[in-house]
């Protein structure tokens, strides 16, 4: 799996916008628990106890490549 995600190359740009939309650009789950004030608990990043992590990541980067350098699209929507 691992590779084959590696591997994908995007040439869609529905394809590109989809994928933007669907990988968040940051760990959504990594969260501080404060009460009046004080942290009580910290929640660490789940996604980096995906496997997949960082090909989805790398998958989400050459999607916004392809957007931003081949179909010259504004990315900031994006991030």
């Amino acid at each position: 799996m691992r590779t084959w995600l590696d591997g994908m190359e995007i040439h869609d740009p529905k394809v590109a916008r989809f994928l933007c939309k669907m990988i968040p650009p940051q760990c959504p789950f990594e969260r501080d628990i404060t009460l009046f004030g004080h942290k009580i608990v910290h929640i660490p990043a789940m996604c980096k106890l995906n496997p997949l992590y960082d090909q989805l990541v790398g998958l989400r980067f050459r999607s916004l490549s392809y957007l931003a350098d081949n179909c010259g699209e504004d990315v900031s929507a994006y991030c």
